[in-house]
């Protein structure tokens, strides 16, 4: 897990690329500031060391033969049965070597043999080409600038930023963030910077979409191959050669990984008075874990989102960001890996309310969809519309809520859970977001996910024997952040969510 940063642009000095690294040398505090040039291109990387920890494996990493030099953020968990399967010999242990021989035999064919989260790009020094590319979900963040001359890539925004010198806010940016409090399509806060999008590459200049979820309807699994998979992918998540740790809120999701992983620190956070410390006890008790309970107040929850602006250039979109960061700030003193739960909640419909409404609604209809999703009270109809038009293919609402929740609104909480981790230096690994158990759900019948009126009907079914009965009977409950005794009473806004945004803007504007 790392940061990286790529640029070709010609005006851009060392000095300059080398201080616009620095603002994510966060995200890999093992072998800060590598750097990498070759006449116009210039490639920098911040090392976080979680496979194959020797220096050998460090980036900018370069081919046998000096020709090809990748810089990569991520993990492929099946880089091992690959490097078997295509004969590549390697001289390390690490994944970053098997990726780019990879690339080196295979080009972009590769991409749909990667079980992974990743961002990287790859120079050809000969030909004078790049080729990037992100993986399937956007587990992993990737942004981009383009003047007509050339590119930046990186993994966060704020070096981005740096490089191009000014930046102007957009607007249609901006009332996404206040209705849906999340960016959409593509789009950041600012015009100049763009996501680059999740299950594409780009090579030539020209991006392609080498995978995209579909929702056609098909047969539910067996409880025998549902947890096959599941436990596969937790299997996957613990390659590391470093120690991994697991959050444990008390919820369904969190209690199946760490349960599965049996690791032996687990962590969860809230207030003094808000907060699921009892049911992560319960737990933790029952797994024997070294169980650590991490208390925030109001007044270090707006001092770490106001740090959270300044160190990102970017709003908080979800509060309970905030309080990942501050569990994760305690984290880092014994694991650089974290296990969560998040994703389950969209794969299996945790969020009833809406899924309930999409499932009984004979015709879409954008309003009752606003009216039971958006965050903001402002009444901004046309921006609900343009972040759920990519998914009106499917014909009905079940499958259009599906497919918007298991990538698009996915997609802010991986932001969410990736920014508050790599500002802590440490790698957050989600099990239910491996590709083949998003694929093997997809399009599968509402009252497979919700039966007889049972939430996760199947996860509480499945691991019954691994989860307390206290957990599996419990109702969900959101992840608790009470705005009301945080937020500055002088901000206006209409309900406590405007607030936030409100807030979130206001600091944002002030540090830009």
């Amino acid at each position: 897990m790392c940061g990286i940063l790529f640029t070709n642009i010609d005006n851009i000095d060392k000095s300059r690329f080398i201080h616009a690294l620095e603002q994510i040398s966060h995200r890999g505090p093992d072998r800060p500031l590598c750097y990498y040039n070759y006449d116009q291109f210039q490639l920098g990387h911040n090392r976080l060391s979680i496979l194959d920890i020797n220096d050998r494996s460090n980036q900018p990493y370069f081919s046998r033969d000096g020709r090809y030099v990748i810089i990569f953020n991520g993990e492929i968990y099946n880089y091992r049965e690959l490097a078997k399967k295509h004969s590549i010999h390697t001289k390390t242990t690490s994944d970053t070597e098997v990726l780019l021989e990879l690339y080196i035999k295979y080009g972009n064919q590769m991409l749909e043999w990667l079980n992974g989260m990743f961002s990287f790009v790859i120079l050809d020094t000969e030909k004078k080409e790049i080729f990037a590319a992100r993986d399937r979900l956007g587990v992993k963040p990737l942004y981009y600038y383009h003047d007509g001359e050339g590119y930046v890539f990186a993994s966060e925004i704020s070096p981005i930023i740096e490089l191009i010198n000014a930046v102007s806010i957009d607007e249609i940016g901006v009332r996404q963030y206040r209705k849906l409090r999340s960016f959409f399509n593509g789009r950041t806060i600012y015009n100049e910077v763009k996501e680059f999008p999740p299950g594409h590459y780009m090579e030539n200049g020209r991006f392609h979409c080498y995978w995209k979820l579909e929702m056609g309807y098909q047969e539910s699994p067996s409880d025998e191959e549902l947890r096959e998979l599941i436990e596969s992918a937790v299997k996957y998540r613990m390659i590391s050669d470093v120690n991994v740790g697991s959050y444990l809120s008390g919820g369904l999701d969190s209690t199946i990984v760490a349960g599965l992983a049996r690791v032996e620190h687990t962590w969860t956070v809230g207030f003094n008075d808000v907060n699921e410390f009892e049911w992560s006890s319960i737990a933790a008790e029952k797994y024997n874990t070294i169980h650590h309970k991490v208390v925030i107040d109001s007044e270090e929850f707006l001092t770490l989102t106001r740090e959270m602006i300044n160190r990102t250039k970017e709003p908080v979109a979800v509060p309970n960001e905030v309080l990942i960061y501050k569990m994760t700030g305690e984290v880092k003193k014994y694991n650089k890996v974290i296990l969560s739960g998040e994703g389950a909640d969209e794969l299996f419909y945790g969020y009833d309310r809406i899924f309930r409404w999409a499932n009984e609604t004979n015709k879409w209809n954008v309003s009752e969809f606003s009216r039971y999703y958006s965050y903001g009270s402002e009444n901004d109809l046309e921006i609900v519309e343009d972040a759920i038009a990519p998914y009106l293919i499917h014909k009905e609402p079940i499958l259009i809520v599906a497919s918007f929740f298991q990538t698009a609104h996915l997609r802010g909480l991986l932001k969410r859970l990736d920014r508050a981790t790599m500002l802590c230096g440490v790698e957050a690994r989600s099990p239910f977001l491996d590709y083949r158990l998003v694929e093997r759900l997809a399009g599968v019948d509402f009252n497979y996910k919700i039966h007889d009126g049972v939430v996760k009907a199947p996860l509480k079914r499945i691991f019954k024997d691994l989860v307390p009965n206290e957990i599996i009977e419990r109702k969900k409950v959101g992840f608790p952040v009470p705005l009301e005794k945080v937020l500055p009473i002088q901000l206006s806004g209409e309900t406590y969510m405007d607030k936030w945004f409100n807030y979130n803007l206001m600091v944002l504007m002030e540090e830009i």
